[in-house]
């Protein structure tokens, strides 16, 4: 199985899931978005959300997946669909969340390498905002989710680390005023590069982030009681090893454009 999943790429890919997130909140879709994944439509079809969670670790490859599934059971166990995508090239961070958030190629949101401009094609955030709604986004320092989406209508909470971020979306959820929350990790993605994508730090940090997602489905489970809420488990792209030593990603092969989301309703 490992195997084949560094062969393949997946058919579905990560444009289509920008208008399967406004599509869940009943909003018109990002103005220029490849339309909603089907399989997105058929599972959020009926269920009256009206709340969004995006968890967004960076890095977490479909091949970690496949080869180290225990370390998912806390997200698997608070979702239930497995989602298999394939991102965009170059497959690194501000061109994947660009893509991610506006459902539109990087020909088109105009990010086609690691750089962090303001994106100014229409995206999630701003759909939302057209139609009365209130995202924010929790990120931390320099990091892509904390620059390519500014100059929008709508809050930004911007901390040091990962576990910083995601206590204030803790604090936000019981807030509970925002339709959209999208909380940014970059630890695994950042001991990766040092150690490898299999190196015990990083291997660390991956529990890390499924933890992470369980604190977070916790808190919505308990504080948004008067909502059905989405939640995802949503990472930008994938990772390989270099030479034993550390890790990287950009490239155009499975192990970096192959990547797995969870979401589920709670």
């Amino acid at each position: 199985m490992a195997d084949l999943l560094n062969e393949l790429f997946c058919p579905l890919e990560l444009t289509g899931i920008a208008a399967s997130l406004t599509e869940a909140l009943g909003v018109e879709a990002p103005k220029q978005a490849e339309p909603a994944l089907e399989i997105m439509k058929n599972f959020t079809h009926g269920k009256n959300i009206d709340r969004v969670l995006m968890y967004n670790p960076d890095a977490v490859a479909l091949w970690l997946f496949g080869k180290y599934t225990d370390i998912f059971e806390p997200v698997m166990l608070n979702t239930q669909l497995t989602l298999p995508l394939k991102t965009v090239m170059p497959s690194v961070t501000p061109v994947c969340f660009a893509t991610m958030y506006t459902g539109v190629t990087p020909d088109t949101h105009g990010i086609k390498a690691y750089r962090k401009p303001v994106v100014k094609t229409d995206s999630v955030f701003d759909a939302l905002i057209r139609a009365g709604k209130k995202p924010c986004i929790v990120s931390t320092g320099e990091d892509s989710m904390s620059k390519i989406f500014l100059e929008r209508e709508m809050d930004y909470f911007i901390v040091s680390t990962p576990d910083e971020a995601n206590a204030k979306a803790v604090e936000l959820i019981k807030e509970d005023k925002y339709d959209l929350i999208c909380v940014y990790n970059g630890n695994y993605d950042g001991v990766m590069h040092k150690v490898s994508p299999e190196g015990k730090e990083a291997i660390e940090a991956l529990r890390h982030n499924s933890a992470a997602f369980k604190l977070l489905a916790d808190a919505v489970r308990e504080n948004w009681k008067s909502h059905t809420t989405l939640i995802g488990y949503a990472p930008d792209h994938g990772c390989h090893e270099i030479d034993g030593e550390s890790g990287g990603h950009g490239l155009e092969m499975p192990e970096d454009m192959n990547i797995i989301h969870f979401y589920g309703v709670i």
